[in-house]
């Protein structure tokens, strides 16, 4: 783990399409991430367990069946910040943050809801993007490792009151 910070780049795109309704947005890439190349790349990270609960679907193991789950139920992934001074993974290391554009997913797809991986996404977007988007964000319990206190069974209750989807919403 790195042990103090350096500026990092946001190197993967968003995973959108034209039926995008939900947009969910994490902070910035963790070393597992950008190491994988794509979201949620941490083992331990619930974020792809809480999706497959969610659309009642398998847990995807693939990029490509990360992305076909989450564009065949109409949800869009990116994070609020495109780069930024952070120490290892951690976002309460964070300094010197540059705003991702949201506004090529906002233009292309016809976004309901905006959601937030985590009080600091939601807080970060407030600040950089609220303004330009126009739209509020709801903060949803980070499904990061470091956010022990929240079971995966809770996370999966949060999530599916908040977003609508799976049981819920059906």
């Amino acid at each position: 783990m790195e042990s103090e910070a350096s500026r990092q780049y946001h190197e993967f795109p968003p995973v959108f399409d034209e039926n995008s309704r939900i947009l969910i947005l994490g902070t910035f890439p963790s070393v597992k991430s950008r190491e994988t190349g794509f979201y949620y790349g941490h083992p331990q990270n619930r974020f792809w367990k809480v999706m497959a609960s969610l659309t009642r679907e398998a847990a995807p193991q693939t990029v490509e069946e990360k992305k076909a789950l989450l564009l065949a139920h109409g949800i869009a992934i990116w994070d609020v910040l495109l780069s930024c001074e952070i120490t290892g993974s951690s976002d309460s290391s964070i300094k010197n943050p540059v705003a991702a554009d949201l506004g090529r997913i906002l233009k292309l797809c016809p976004i309901e809801k905006i959601f937030a991986n985590g009080a600091t996404a939601a807080k970060l977007y407030d600040k950089y993007q609220r303004i330009q988007t126009g739209m509020e964000i709801i903060t949803l319990p980070s499904t990061s490792p470091a956010n022990a206190a929240w079971s995966l069974e809770r996370l999966c209750q949060r999530w599916e009151k908040l977003t609508g989807l799976g049981k819920s919403g059906q």
